[in-house]
């Protein structure tokens, strides 16, 4: 019985890692600009991990598109990220830091998380572990892969646009 529910549960990560992708060992990121995710913009809310995630999207400027997050949970603050797209030569990549509910960084001070390109469409793009898609002008979603140890999960924020 314990090998037929890790078979299931090796399937269930097979499976459920489809929405984001990695680049090839040597590859690099394709040309691209903030243009081409300008669509990102606006103020975003849905629900992730048990509570409320919110982003907050500018629009391109200063070969950047920055960004706010958070998310609530039982009325507190479990954490937030801050980042942002940039350009970065002829491609863009995404970088951010996250910070608990007190504004304590997780990551060491010159320390970023980075998701490089990896492709992109005209209402997708794909970070390395990490997807954008444009369902319309009022919905959005995210897939995220989380990593710890030997799992993997690819996490569904699925926003709707906040007015």
């Amino acid at each position: 019985m314990k090998s037929i529910v890790l078979i299931l549960m090796l399937c269930a990560g097979i499976v459920s890692a489809q929405e984001t992708l990695q680049l090839s060992e040597g590859e690099s990121s394709p040309k691209a600009n903030l243009e081409e995710v300008a669509w990102i913009e606006g103020h975003w809310t849905g629900e992730a991990f048990g509570g409320i995630a919110e982003e907050i999207w500018s629009a391109p400027m200063g070969n950047s598109m920055m960004f706010v997050f958070r998310l609530v949970n039982d009325d507190k603050v479990s954490f937030y990220e801050s980042g942002h797209i940039q350009q970065l030569d002829d491609s863009i990549i995404l970088q951010l830091k996250h910070f608990d509910g007190n504004m304590r960084g997780w990551e060491e001070k010159n320390e970023t998380v980075d998701f490089k390109l990896v492709k992109i469409e005209p209402n997708k793009v794909y970070f390395e572990g990490l997807t954008m898609e444009k369902i319309s002008e009022d919905q959005m979603n995210v897939w995220v892969l989380i990593e710890e140890g030997d799992n993997a999960e690819e996490v569904l924020f699925a926003y709707k646009r906040m007015k």
